[in-house]
Order: C-alpha cells, then structure tokens, then sequence
C-alpha cells in the first residue's frame, strides 16, 4: 500500500473506487462524493474502542478493536465485492491511521492494491483553505425570477464553466428555495460537493456562479468562497416584471398549495400581516400571478436594498425585454469579451 496526497488520490483513474472506512454516522454527517461505506466498527463500536483508547490506552484500545475486526472480515470482503471494483482501491479513514491501514492489509491479502490518502478525510477538507484562491469568478445576479439559473445552464451548454451552488444545495435560496425540490445534504457534504465542482474546473478558464448569499437554505458556502465572491464582480440581468411573474408561476405552480402557504407566513414579519393574508388569499382562489407579484414587491426592495452594497462590482447589466435565458447568456458572453477580473476589497 501507498500513500497519495490528496489531489493526486483524488484524480487518480475513474475506475477506481473510494473506500470509506469510517463509521456509517462520520459517513452520513460527509465524505468524499461517489465514495462507498465499508466501516471498520459501526458507531457504537467506534465509539466503545474511543473510549478504551483514552481510559486504557492505545495498546488495549487496538486489541479491542481486534475483538471486533476479526469475525467482521469475511463481511466486509463481501461488501466490496458487491462494488464489483477494479484491483486498485482507493481507501480514507479521518486522519489516514489506523483503520485505513487496517482495511488495506485485509484488501491487499485479498489481491487488491490499495491506495491510502495521506491525512485523511481532514486532509480533502482541508482543500477549502485554498482551493477557491487562483479562481476567476464571474456572479450572475438579478431580481427573484430573473431566470439566473437558467442562464448559468445555458452558459454551461455554450461551453462556459459554471458551479450550480443552489443545484448542489437543493435549494433556490429564498424562503420558498425549498419547495419542489429533495432534502438538503448536510452543510458538510454540501461544502464537499462544492470542493468536488472547484477541483473538476480549469483553472486557466473563467466560472460563473450565481450571485448568492452565504446560506442557501440551511447549508453554508464554504467561507474562503465566500470571501472571494464578495469580491467578484458581477453581470446583472434586468428583466420586466411580467416576465418574472410568468417564470415563478411555472417554476412554482404546479406545488402544493399547503407548501406555498407554509412558505409565505414564513416571511409574515417582513411582508406584513395584511399583504400576507391578501397573498393566502389570491394562493387559495389559485390567482397564483397575484401572488407573485405580492411576493416580488418585498423580494425586490429587499434585493435593491442589497444592490447598495455591491454597485462598484456591478461591471455589465443585461437588459432583456424577453427573459429568454440562451439570449441573455449569448449577451454576457459577448460583453465579456476580453474582461479582465480586478478584484477590489
């Protein structure tokens, strides 16, 4: 078995499989994307060897592990074999010590070369320190149902870079992101996800990521990302009224009434009690445009509100009287044409 550091472990040929051997519950809280469970303890057993290891020491703690390894072999043998993989595995534990050691002696008896990632799982999170640094990032924003999102995937189609952050979050970033769309993952594996996009982007190519706020929904932008989309600069698109209206019908209609209704008192405070009780009441006669243009009155003062803060990063708005997404995205990459990022606290 060898060592890899973490870029070189994580690129390394497709067909090899990533072993997690930590815990199902280190596993579900994050790990590395597309990477399988093959636990050396489950939880309450790693948790018992835990203990033995800081009442008794490391010696017992190993012999306990032992106890528990030994009858679990032929097992976790099955399980890989059920990954039908290749001989070359790829293995992590936390910190690349003993239970990566462990799992990759028991694979390599077997006739598997094992591949083990120097550092650990903490090593590929590490990655958030610096990864983001040499990035040349490009916000798209606009007004609630500008269509920004589809932009950003016509721009992917027209051969642009881009990260979806609300497509990895599960969530449209409002108070209504989460409607019609599946769970979050936790804010760990959300921010190993994005790490996942960054290391798959050319660096030598500018991105384009929506212009959002540090939560999505429940889950947090890695904060190095953060920091720098704070500072880059940003394409506005401006589109009418109508034609948002019309997208946040479509985008929303056809859920559940209860939903919508749960996800406007939810911005009660802000929208007021009057304009909340006029928006129920335009959701349950299914006057659904009459809502979103209630709706849009407070998301728009809110996002202009924002905009103050932001207008010297602002180096293009893209005006568009249709909204049509594949139009707007051919207008930014023609205005964009020989832009250099200057990047300004």
């Amino acid at each position: 078995m060898h060592h890899l550091p973490v870029k070189d472990f994580v690129f390394l040929a497709d067909e090899s499989p990533v072993i997690d051997v930590r815990s199902p519950a280190e596993y579900a809280q994050g790990h590395i994307p597309g990477a399988y469970n093959i636990p050396l303890f489950d939880n309450e057993e790693r948790a018992q060897v835990g203990k033995t290891y800081k009442q008794q020491g490391k010696d017992t703690a190993v012999k306990e592990g032992l106890k528990i390894v030994g009858p679990k072999m032929v097992s976790m043998l099955d399980q890989l074999e059920k990954i039908n993989p290749s001989k070359v595995l790829r293995i992590y534990c936390w910190r690349g010590g003993m239970r990566s050691s462990s799992v990759a002696w028991l694979f390599e008896t077997s006739g598997y070369e094992c591949c083990l990632l120097k550092g650990g799982y903490k090593s590929y999170r590490g990655l958030m320190a610096s990864i983001f640094e040499n990035q040349d990032i490009f916000l798209i924003g606009g007004e609630t149902g500008s269509g920004k999102t589809e932009v950003l995937l016509e721009l992917k189609r027209m051969g642009e870079q881009i990260v979806d952050l609300e497509g990895l979050a599960n969530h449209k970033g409002s108070a209504f992101g989460s409607v019609g769309m599946p769970e979050q993952p936790t804010n760990e594996q959300f921010q190993n996800l994005v790490i996942e996009e960054f290391l798959n982007i050319d660096e030598g190519k500018r991105i384009f990521v929506e212009d959002e706020s540090a939560n999505i929904g429940k889950v947090i932008l890695p904060e190095n990302l953060w920091l720098k989309m704070k500072k880059s600069p940003v394409v506005q698109l401006s589109v009418p009224l109508e034609i948002r209206v019309n997208r946040l019908v479509q985008d929303y209609g056809s859920n559940n009434r209860d939903e919508l209704k749960s996800c406007i008192l939810k911005i009660e405070r802000k929208l007021g009690g009057q304009n909340v009780k006029t928006a129920v009441e335009h959701l349950e006669s299914g006057d659904l445009a009459s809502v979103a243009r209630l709706l849009l009155y407070y998301y728009d003062k809110s996002y202009r509100f924002q905009l103050e803060g932001k207008k010297e990063k602002i180096i293009n708005t893209i005006k568009s009287g249709d909204g049509l997404p594949d139009l707007i995205a051919e207008n930014i990459i023609k205005k964009l044409e020989g832009v250099e990022i200057n990047e300004s606290n």
